[in-house]
C-alpha cells in the first residue's frame, strides 16, 4: 500500500514554477517519492494540483515539513496561503484498457 499525497495551490507564474519544480526532482527522490503527477487548471492556469506517491503516511508528512522544500516553494511563486496538503491511502489503482 502507498501514501498519495495531494497538494494544491496558486503560483505566480506556472512556467517559472514548473522550472523550478523540475531541479527539485532529485531531492524528491532522496526522500521518498517514487512518482508523481503534475496538474494545471484549465480555466485558471497558475492553479496547480500535484501527486507524490510515498511508501508511508510518515516518509510523506516527513517530506513536506523538510525546510528546503519549503524554501523551494517560495522561492518558486507558490502562494503560501493557497495551500493545501492532504494524505491518502491508495486503496486500488490500474488503467482501463477497452473501455
Amino acid at each position: 500500500m502507498s501514501t498519495v499525497a495531494v497538494v494544491r495551490h496558486r503560483v505566480s507564474d506556472f512556467d517559472a514554477w514548473k522550472q523550478m519544480y523540475d531541479g527539485f526532482t532529485s531531492v524528491q527522490s532522496e526522500h521518498g517519492v517514487h512518482a508523481h503527477q503534475v496538474l494545471r487548471s484549465i480555466d485558471s492556469p497558475n492553479d496547480v494540483i500535484v501527486t507524490h506517491t510515498f511508501d508511508s503516511p510518515e516518509s510523506a508528512r516527513a517530506f513536506f515539513e523538510m525546510t528546503e522544500l519549503k524554501d523551494a516553494m517560495s522561492g518558486a511563486g507558490v502562494d503560501t496561503g493557497s495551500l493545501e496538503i492532504n494524505y491518502f491511502d491508495e486503496v486500488e489503482s490500474g488503467t482501463l484498457i477497452g473501455a
